[in-house]
């Protein structure tokens, strides 16, 4: 295998800004089941923004590796699942709500993440800190792509991604059988759509359009 410094340079910058979505991605659903009432992720140090209390050795730190330095890309990777329980929630919430509220928060967080990221980069575009062209750049907008991806690619609507779990949460009882019996398919249906490239459309196209726009919004226009 021949790799370059630059490309192993690459690889180690594709896993800080993986490392980092995913601790915002854990951190949104730990936030959300403790404001719905479940103390567990609390309990369990997963109400933070820490990288090392959502790493997954092999999700978030060895799959990655292994597709950069192997698939010249950030690879695929996942951070430590938060466990919550259902029934600590609230009484006021409904079970199936609290089960979408916890799912759609770590999709929401990579959005926000996103966006933070996207504003600072403008202003320092603007205020000529730094290049459209220059590295940091670069870097920021892998962050800021990174992030979308994440957002869409998570709302496939097959568990065990949260996409999974919103789609659970809509199915009426009547139902639930049907979507279990489709559920045991999902691990099979997310690996198609992460290995595919005609299928890793339906969530790479949305995020780089959101990339493309939201800098535009920001009055920053890429190429």
């Amino acid at each position: 295998m021949n790799v370059s410094p630059e490309q192993i340079r690459w690889v180690l910058i594709s896993i800080f800004v993986l490392l980092v979505s995913i601790a915002f991605h854990e951190f949104g659903h730990a936030m959300m089941a403790n404001l719905l009432g479940d103390d567990t992720p609390k309990r369990q140090g997963r109400v933070t923004l820490n990288p090392i209390a959502h790493a997954d050795p092999i999700g978030t730190l060895l799959l990655p590796l292994i597709g950069g330095l192997y698939f010249h890309g950030a690879g695929f990777g996942w951070g430590k699942p938060v466990q919550w329980q259902p029934s600590r929630i609230h009484r006021k919430w409904r079970m199936g709500t609290a089960q979408i509220l916890v799912a759609i928060a770590g999709p929401g967080m990579n959005v926000v993440l996103a966006v933070l990221t996207s504003l600072v980069h403008s202003i320092l575009i603007s205020q000529h800190v730094i290049t459209l062209s220059g590295e940091a750049s670069k870097i920021l907008m892998f962050a800021v792509a990174t992030n979308f991806v994440l957002f869409f690619f998570n709302l496939v609507p097959a568990p065990p991604l949260d996409g999974g779990h919103v789609a659970q949460g809509l199915t009426p009882y009547r139902y639930r059988d049907t979507f279990d019996s489709y559920a045991k398919f999902g691990p099979f249906v997310v690996i198609a759509v992460a290995a595919i490239p005609q299928l890793a459309q339906i969530f790479l196209i949305p995020a780089m359009w959101c990339t493309t726009h939201l800098y535009s919004l920001f009055g920053i226009t890429l190429a």
